[in-house]
């Protein structure tokens, strides 16, 4: 199961994005480093569930469906703000880098009202410039990924691979194997760098820079969160950054989503996470201050973004940015069961385009991957060989030769 790691300084809100997402209790303040230790959390991506499609009842096993969607799990990683010179240690900057190094996509929690310094102290409404908490982070762990490839011993270690491109980018792959980075991420950043064909022990301290900052693009993207959207001051902030960082930025309030996921844990209202509106279902059991925290919720958070912000921001790191597709296995290929007749009971996040053997070595079990035959599309029954690339909501049955 992949790991979303959730960044930024201190105090913009990452525990309370990490509680809102995962019903979770890690200690929220307005002190910054309030997360020493990281928290963890299991939120869920949503999508349509094929049951709809297929008009059967179904009962999942790892993951739930509701209203016709269905929640697969996945796994939140939440780690202490980032301070300028992070990358030198300061604050609990060793400790926060080592934290991420498990994460493959990380979801930078910015703090669109400005009410924060650097450091996360509290300073006047609209102060700091959200884009100067994007470039800083970003800058932070490029500077990590360069100080962790070229170490102490770039010199001696470039020198043994005068001629041996392939040995190179083995040896660089184990060097940087403590924060996953694969093989096919290491060719595209040389690549992307125009650095493939130069010779390593040629590069110069620009080149190095220029792959580590390529290389921490594709192998740990980031995804920018703005929260604190009900803020004063955060809608123009938010116009003003779009104009500046031209890559996808989320609107937010977590606080938002976390009252209205409480209330729906209690019953007191029904609401789908993702949902852009609820609806009170015991509403003598709120008070007369709740009912206005949830109408503002509604008519100035709901309406206006179509949501908190939270689902979305889970769903475009999973779908958009790790390029998941859902793959639902069965045993019984008419009734879509597994062998205790549970409908439809699993689904799987997969690398769109991924072989159909290595899926069911992965995710289902390695001595089937080896007596492996063919796999039959639940939809067409056609048979699918090996080599089969896996599609979104693919339903499929493995046929093994014992």
């Amino acid at each position: 199961m992949q790991i979303f790691g959730i960044i930024g300084k201190p105090s913009s809100g990452k525990s309370t994005f990490l509680n809102a997402a995962c019903l979770t209790d890690a200690k929220v303040s307005e002190l910054p480093f309030t997360t020493i230790d990281p928290n963890k959390g299991v939120a869920y991506a949503k999508v349509k569930c094929v049951c709809q499609e297929l008009n059967v009842k179904d009962n999942p096993q790892n993951s739930f469906c509701r209203n016709g969607y269905r929640f697969i799990p996945i796994n939140l990683l939440d780690v202490a703000g980032l301070v300028p010179d992070a990358h030198k240690g300061k604050g609990l900057g060793n400790k926060f880098l080592n934290d991420i190094a498990r994460a493959d996509v990380l979801l930078h929690v910015v703090d669109l009202s400005g009410m924060l310094d650097k450091s996360g102290n509290l300073i006047s409404t609209g102060y700091n410039d959200p884009y100067e908490d994007i470039i800083f982070i970003e800058e932070e762990i490029n500077l990590w990924f360069k100080e962790i490839i070229e170490r102490e011993d770039w010199n001696k270690f470039t020198k043994k691979y005068l001629r041996e491109k392939k040995k190179f980018i083995e040896g660089l792959q184990e060097r940087l194997s403590g924060i996953k980075v694969s093989k096919e991420e290491l060719v595209s950043a040389l690549k992307k760098t125009n650095l493939y064909e130069k010779n390593p022990s040629e590069w110069n301290e620009e080149d190095i820079f220029e792959f580590s900052k390529n290389l921490r693009e594709i192998s740990k993207p980031i995804l920018i969160i703005g929260n604190k959207i009900d803020k004063k001051q955060s809608m123009e902030n938010l116009h003003a950054l779009k104009k500046k960082y031209q890559k996808p930025i989320i609107p937010c309030c977590a606080l938002a989503e976390y009252h209205l996921r409480k209330y729906d844990e209690k019953g007191i209202i029904e609401y789908i996470p993702g949902s852009n509106d609820f609806i009170i279902k015991k509403p003598n059991d709120l008070s007369t201050n709740e009912k206005e925290i949830l109408n503002k919720i509604k008519e100035n958070i709901l309406k206006v973004f179509n949501g908190t912000g939270v689902q979305e921001a889970i769903n475009h790191a999973v779908f958009s940015m790790s390029n998941l597709i859902c793959v639902y296995p069965v045993y019984d290929i008419n009734n879509f069961t597994d062998k205790n007749d549970n409908v439809l009971p699993d689904v799987f996040l997969v690398k769109k385009s991924m072989r159909l053997r290595d899926f069911v070595g992965k995710y289902i079990h390695s001595d089937l991957a080896e007596h492996f035959m063919f796999g039959i599309d639940g939809r067409t029954k056609k048979k699918l060989g090996e080599n089969y690339k896996l599609q979104h909501n693919d339903i499929i049955k493995i046929i093994a030769s014992k």
